[in-house]
């Protein structure tokens, strides 16, 4: 068995395809790891570092749109995206089996590899939906409006187009905290990644400044939740019902769940 250890994102994933694949050894005989994920060493496999190459990455996109579809291609974005360990060699598994059969195995529930990457994509978008109504801004020093989140998939490239729309005359950050990275967004222009821990010095203490600072919102947020708990009518407290509708996991990020 050769197992390649690619980078996790959904680059160092496409470049561990490109390897495995052209590496001729069989499908059979491959599989695919991310670096960074505890994974117990096998006895008598070979490992293999995948390096990356915008090369790689480029052939395996034309490969990809050209003979399958666009469709196949945000696929495959979206499952790399996801929290599963396994992803790299699902993603795998899911083309080999997709370049066999065309396009139409996304309509294909019943083939294992398709309903793997169907799990993978449901999760990260129901995440991603749940944060649309979840994320909470507050507004900073200089009339920022930032937000702090924990998602368990990196929803990051999916939430940001939202609020870009949403609120495009506003200077925003959405700070990940479990992946150090925050979508930051200009007044008046296109949104991008940083990729900066809030605890670095230098730069980083921008993030500290602004996630952490109180601000003149604090009166709103005291007044807000105020209001939530004087409308709950203690009779009908259904705790269950509540989890249901808001996780626990999504409550220290917002206004309500502060104090």
């Amino acid at each position: 068995m050769t197992i390649y250890l690619c980078n996790p994102d959904f680059e160092g994933i496409l470049c561990g395809i490109y390897d495995a694949w052209m590496g001729l050894k069989g499908h059979d005989n491959v599989r695919l790891e991310l670096k960074g994920t505890y994974q117990e060493m096998e006895l008598f496999s070979e490992y293999v570092d995948v390096g990356a190459s915008p090369e790689k990455v480029g052939k395996v996109t034309r490969s990809v749109c050209k003979k399958l579809s666009q469709s196949v291609y945000e696929k495959i974005y979206v499952a790399s995206l996801s929290q599963d360990g396994d992803r790299a060699d699902k993603i795998y598994r899911f083309l080999v089996r997709a370049f066999a059969m065309g396009p139409e195995i996304l309509d294909q529930l019943q083939i294992p590899e398709n309903y793997e990457l169907f799990q993978m994509c449901r999760n990260v978008y129901n995440e991603n939906h749940l944060l649309v109504e979840f994320l909470r801004f507050s507004q900073a020093p200089g009339g920022m409006l930032v937000s702090r989140i924990g998602p368990k998939n990196d929803v990051m490239t999916l939430l940001a187009p939202h609020f870009a729309d949403r609120l495009p005359e506003e200077n925003w950050v959405i700070y990940d905290e479990n992946r150090e990275k925050a979508a930051v967004h200009p007044r008046g222009r296109d949104w991008m990644i940083v990729n900066h821990p809030m605890e670095q010095s230098g730069n980083g203490g921008i993030w500290q400044l602004c996630l952490e600072q109180d601000t003149d919102e604090q009166e709103y947020e005291d007044l807000w939740i105020a209001f939530f708990n004087t409308i709950a009518i203690k009779e009908r407290k259904n705790p269950v019902c509540q989890r249901n509708h808001l996780p626990l996991r999504f409550r220290p990020y917002m206004t309500e769940f502060r104090k």
